[in-house]
């Protein structure tokens, strides 16, 4: 039997908001024990919730980027469950009423291009975290977290493969750190994501069972765990087993998923409205104000790329992984006044040496403006590709400006005829037992050939005038 794969996502984003969403604790990252939680947000008797409307803008924010509708009026609910972590004992989100409803987010995989739906969006506080690790037979409690804002964000269930899955979460990943409403580090759980995975007989309209993977905090741990999902679920009924819907958690070390517990339906945490906390209303003059406020979005820019830089779609999906990468290129682009060029270099030396250096492109020893004045010394004939790569070296060591380093080093591709002329006569003379192959019809000969004047050159020889010079005395 062939399988369908249905995934949806739901992804946790922390607001960038320096308090919480109803006390005025800090949201700052790395502090000790206990130490951010107030009152509030430990549930104190008598204590009452005030709406932070820094993280009412945020959902706001985001509700216009993706094209979404905003509920005019939205409620927060109490969502009861008991857990060591949660003070309240319930926590604050938004079920019938949530503040955005009905966006969509466009993904590319493979060059082919999807629109995945949002279902909604709503606001909530997060829970404390418990410590396991610390403590022998005991778990601490940490509730530094609690009341910390979340957006919580829901999609259809509209992917089909872990690719798919991957390439949503990348790209709304890219887009909440794009409108600055998070920081994407999902090292610090900025960024969490839960997949709904099932699978049913290609052609079945209705959905299989799903089970939820929970709290996955890399791309790579996302698509190694629905990828193992799926596999489970379908040996599981092809052995004549049934999927229980579950919660479910992924292990790194052993790449597997285990069962954490059955996984609860909306009614089972008794919703209601929670009584501290008036409606929301959004006033359309504040609408207005968020949307003239926001930047130019990733969509947008990636179409300007191809339409004015001629880049391809899949390059000007990578040039716009983040905003100061695609501030990086445009300077770089309108600085050498070679787009591709210099797109080519953004997304292959630079990229590879930050990487490298575990940098991120803010923090990029070569400026946007030196790159571009290298770009400019290949397309002028001064460097080679070759050449290039060793004064691009230079600049990232701080060794001064491009022309100053090709001076300092002697790099300058020779292009002198005369000069590469009088080299390949030599290295021919040198070289008769290659120069006869080659007339014997040995293409490899005229290669060795070449890397005999590149070597005699230093590497300098501008390897498009050494194959004429070559062509033109072996024939």
């Amino acid at each position: 039997m062939k399988w369908e794969t249905v995934i949806g996502l739901e992804v946790h984003t922390q607001l960038a908001t320096q308090s919480k969403i109803f006390s005025g604790s800090s949201t700052a990252f790395g502090a000790a024990p206990n130490t951010q939680a107030s009152a509030v947000d430990i549930a104190l008797p008598g204590v009452l919730p005030v709406l932070n409307r820094g993280a009412v803008e945020c959902a706001i924010r985001f509700g216009l980027a993706v094209g979404a509708t905003l509920n005019r009026v939205n409620v927060f609910d109490r969502k009861n469950y008991f857990y060591p972590d949660l003070p309240k004992g319930y926590q604050i989100s938004q079920l019938a009423k949530p503040i955005v409803e009905h966006g969509t987010l466009k993904i590319a995989v493979d060059d082919a291009e999807k629109t995945i739906r949002i279902t909604r969006a709503h606001l909530e506080e997060d829970a404390g975290k418990s410590l396991h690790e610390d403590f022998h037979g005991m778990t601490g409690i940490d509730l530094n977290r609690a009341g910390t804002p979340l957006l919580e964000i829901v999609s259809e269930p509209d992917m089909r493969s872990s690719a798919e899955a991957v390439a949503y979460a990348r790209a709304l990943h890219t887009l909440v750190s794009w409108i600055g409403i998070c920081d994407g580090n999902m090292q610090e759980g900025s960024f969490r994501v839960d997949a709904n995975v099932s699978v049913r007989p290609v052609g079945q309209k209705e959905f299989g069972t799903r089970r939820e993977i929970k709290n996955l905090n890399s791309f790579r741990f996302l698509q190694q765990a629905i990828d193992y999902e799926i596999r489970w679920q379908i040996e599981t009924l092809e052995d004549g087993g049934r999927i229980q819907q579950a919660t479910v958690l992924f292990d790194p070390d052993t790449g597997a998923t285990r069962m954490m517990r059955s996984k609860e339906e909306a009614h089972d945490y008794r919703y209601f409205p929670d009584p501290d906390l008036l409606p929301v209303k959004l006033d359309e003059s504040w609408i207005e104000a968020v949307r003239a406020a926001l930047p130019e979005l990733p969509a947008a820019m990636q179409a300007r790329f191809q339409k004015d830089y001629g880049v391809s779609a899949y390059d000007a999906t990578v040039l716009t992984g983040s905003r100061a990468l695609a501030a990086y290129f445009e300077a770089a682009a309108q600085k050498s006044g070679q787009p591709k060029l210099a797109a080519n270099w953004v997304m292959g030396e630079l990229s590879a040496a930050l990487n490298k250096a575990e940098l991120d492109i803010a923090a990029s020893p070569v400026s946007a403006a030196q790159l571009g004045a290298l770009v400019n010394r290949i397309q002028d004939g001064t460097l080679s590709g070759k050449l290039a790569k060793q004064v691009f070296e230079g600049l990232w060591e701080g060794a001064g400006e491009v022309d100053a380093i090709i001076e300092a080093r002697g790099l300058k591709q020779m292009s002198d005829s005369g000069e590469l002329e009088a080299i390949v006569d030599a290295v021919l003379a040198a070289n008769q037992k290659s120069v006869e192959e080659f007339r014997a019809g040995k293409d490899k000969a005229f290669n060795a050939l070449v890397g005999q004047v590149m070597k005699a050159s230093h590497g300098r020889a501008n390897p498009a005038q050494v194959n004429e010079l070559l062509k033109a005395k072996l024939q």
